[in-house]
């Protein structure tokens, strides 16, 4: 009764005529909803939900400065939401409008010294400023999350992973992005401890797999990633932006040669490619089948199946500067 009294209370018209404040359970609420759809349906299919959450929460719109009053628990779930906010942008391809989410969940976070989610949107950064083609800025935002004291084993795991893939993208040599992933693998060999943060529960051991074989295959280690990237493809459950993997294993066997196996990947992707739930899986799709219906190597038959693919692929690329 008293936390529906408080909700009732931060959830009243504001003096003044000023726009009411929203409540740490009416956002919390959002939040939930929000990274349930994400996670059953795709970062597409929660971009009209992402824009009713805008609206039903004027905070999302203010100045981050302007709200360095409110309460800090307030602050903290604000922060949290902007950051899924940031990924559903990122996922979904609207790059210039992630970033700024991203800009003001850690601004967010800051004001509230909520050190935690500010990481993770440091980390969510890190990917984004790698798939946007700038990976110095990537390798130097991943670093930004260590502090003073040591991170626990799931946090330093992606913090690694981030740096990964941002060396072998400024193409510094295979040694040093192999180094880092044995180190992610180490650490997260050392399981989960109390000084996890909530968010961490979602670097298992799929996730894990699917990076490393990203990241050797960006290194064009095809013997290693292969096999990895097979892995994490395959593996039961899980979120749907992880349907990303297998766009990953097909570029991967494309740039290996393997035309037969190619062969067998595609055909089971391209019927359910109308349903990629994932801006950047569809793309990296679209981009691999361009390559091989253009390829002088490849198969008859999976030149012909790149042509189904990108029949099959729905929307069309969106613009990051369109408005989510």
């Amino acid at each position: 009764m008293a936390q529906e009294k408080m909700a009732q209370a931060q959830e009243a018209p504001g003096r003044d005529g000023e726009r009411p404040l929203s409540s740490v359970p009416g956002v919390t609420r959002t939040l939930r909803h929000l990274l349930d759809l994400d996670a059953t349906r795709g970062a597409r299919a929660a971009v009209p939900a992402l824009r009713e959450a805008v609206r039903r929460v004027p905070e999302l719109s203010a100045e981050p400065e302007s709200l360095r009053g409110l309460d800090g628990e307030l602050l903290a779930a604000l922060a949290e939401l902007c950051e899924v906010v940031g990924w559903i942008l990122f996922d979904a391809g609207f790059h210039r409008h992630a970033h700024r989410a991203n800009a003001r969940a850690l601004a967010l976070a800051e004001l509230c010294g909520d050190r935690w989610t500010a990481r993770l949107v440091l980390l969510n950064h890190s990917m984004l400023q790698a798939h946007t083609g700038r990976p110095r800025a990537a390798l130097e935002t991943a670093c930004r999350v260590y502090g003073a004291r040591a991170l626990p084993p799931r946090v330093e795991t992606l913090v690694l992973i981030r740096r990964a893939h941002a060396l072998a993208l400024l193409g510094a040599g295979h040694r040093a992005p192999e180094a880092l992933l044995a180190r992610a693998r180490s650490r997260f060999l050392d399981g989960v401890c109390r000084h996890d943060p909530p968010w961490a529960w979602w670097i298992d051991d799929t996730e894990l797999l699917g990076h490393q074989g990203w990241v050797l295959a960006r290194l064009h280690r095809w013997d290693r990633a292969i096999p990895l990237l097979h892995r994490a493809a395959t593996a039961p459950g899980g979120p749907a932006y992880r349907e990303l993997f297998g766009a990953q294993l097909l570029a991967a066997l494309a740039g290996a040669g393997a035309w037969r196996e190619a062969e067998d990947v595609l055909a089971d992707l391209a019927p359910r490619a109308a349903r990629v739930r994932s801006a950047r899986t569809a793309r990296a799709l679209a981009a691999t089948a361009l390559r091989l219906r253009a390829s002088g190597e490849a198969t008859a038959s999976l030149r012909e199946g790149a042509v189904y693919l990108l029949d099959t692929l729905s929307a069309p690329e969106p613009r990051p500067s369109a408005r989510p």
